[in-house]
Parts: structure tokens; sequence; C-alpha cells
């Protein structure tokens, strides 16, 4: 896997495919497999960059740097290494929160943005989940907190229809993710993640994704980024937080068309 030395650490990413170049930034654990499907339908029709985030997966694992706008310079610093930007930005959850700070603080490696059930700033709810994971975490180690994470990834109904899938979802986030230390630190970021105040700032075109039934960023936080980003689209899709993993070529459909018209 190439890797690229930027911001400090070293970003290690794949490459599939060609055509106008897409970053895929994913949520939480930070390591890009965890698109799934999604890279081989990216890269038919684009060249599809899929990063590895500081403290996950392949790329380096400092002490510090864990804060959204640091994962921004990282990602940035990648699509320049590269030289093939402006890119259109596909970001899940977390992924999204980053895609929105390289929008405002990196506006020339960004084409377009998709942000799929992500937020602009933290709730009582989003506080209450994300510090319940973390003890979760912290006395029940990176296999209970990736079976509890579950619940708030996944629909109900795709429970019922997919367990195998689910279970086999669980499994590689318990042996792929990060130490429970930059775990937690990772939560923290997110739980610091706020935008709010800047989001009018975004001047590229946004499409705005969520799941009808996500449990993890439920569709009002969506529904506030459209209102707030100027001239966003939302669109609500079935399925729960990971709906780009529930209906895979649904998810890329939808995606693909907007980049299509950008």
């Amino acid at each position: 896997m190439p890797e690229a030395a930027v911001n400090g650490v070293e970003i290690h990413y794949e490459v599939e495919g060609r055509g106008d170049p897409v970053m895929l930034l994913v949520g939480l654990p930070g390591v890009g497999r965890g698109w799934g499907p999604q890279v081989g339908l990216f890269a038919r029709e684009y060249l599809t960059i899929v990063p590895d985030q500081r403290g996950a997966g392949a790329s380096s694992r400092p002490e510090s740097g864990y804060t959204i706008e640091e994962h921004a310079a990282d990602m940035a610093g990648v699509l320049r290494a590269l030289g093939c930007g402006p890119a259109h930005l596909v970001g899940s959850s977390t992924g999204g929160a980053i895609a929105q700070v390289m929008a405002l603080d990196h506006p020339d490696v960004v084409r377009s943005l998709t942000i799929m059930g992500s937020w602009a700033a933290p709730d009582d709810f989003f506080r209450h989940q994300f510090e319940t994971r973390k003890r979760i975490l912290l006395e029940g180690g990176l296999r209970v907190y990736a079976e509890a994470s579950a619940l708030f990834l996944f629909s109900p109904q795709y429970f019922r229809d997919r367990y195998p899938a689910v279970r086999e979802y669980c499994d590689l986030g318990a042996s792929s993710a990060s130490d429970p230390a930059l775990m937690v630190k990772r939560i923290d970021m997110i739980l610091n993640a706020d935008q709010k105040a800047r989001l009018g700032g975004i001047r590229h075109a946004t499409l705005i994704l969520v799941g009808r039934h996500d449990a993890c960023t439920p569709p009002y936080f969506s529904e506030e980024l459209a209102r707030l980003i100027p001239g966003a689209e939302l669109v609500v899709l079935e399925g729960g937080h990971l709906a780009y993993f529930e209906d895979p070529t649904g998810f890329y459909d939808t995606v693909a068309g907007f980049i299509r018209r950008h």
C-alpha cells in the first residue's frame, strides 16, 4: 500500500480505478477498507483514493494530533502529494466531519462534498451515546465495543435479514480497530467536533445523505447540515448509519449521479 508523508505523519492509502478523483473518508474506526463494496463500485468510474486515517490501519499512530482539523490537513496533504485534485469527497460520519473541515480550510483540494450520516455539532444525545460507548470500550475491550457499536450502525431490519453480515462486520471491527487508548482519543475527537458556526462558509456543491433508521447520527443532524451549508441537497436513504453497507448499489448510484452533475 502506498503512503504519503504529510503533516508530520505517514498516511497509507489505496488507489483503484481511473477517471475523476474521488476520496472516500471512512467513519470513526478510521480504516479505509471499512467502505467495503463501495471501493470497487467507485473504481469502475473514478480514480478512487481510500486512506487510513492517523491512528488507524497502516497509517502512523502518533500520540497527538487527534482533532478533526489535523485529520483534514492529513487528507488534504494526501491529495496534494498525489497531485490529482481537486477531488470529490465522500465522507461517512467522522469522515463527513473531516470533509466539512477540508472544504473550509483546504478548499483548493475539494471539488464537491458528499456527507453521509454526519453532524454539525454534538448534542446531548450524541455525547451520551459516545461517552457510553467509550466506557464500554475501556471496560469491555474492542470485541465488546464492536458488538455494542453495531446496534447504532445497522438498521433493525438489516440485523434481522442479514445477521451473518453484521457478525462479519463486528469481527472486522474487533480485529482492525486502533488500540483502545487511540480509540478513546478518536472518540474524544468527535465529541469536540463542532463546525456549526462555520458551515455557511462552504462554497462547494454538497450532497447530504442519511439513513432513515440511523440510530447513531439520527436524521435531524443531517437536516441541520443541509440548512447550514448553502445550496446543500438532502437525500434520505433506506437503512441505518451504514446505509452504504446495507444497500451498496443504491448508495453508489445516488452519489455517482450527484458527482456526474459536478
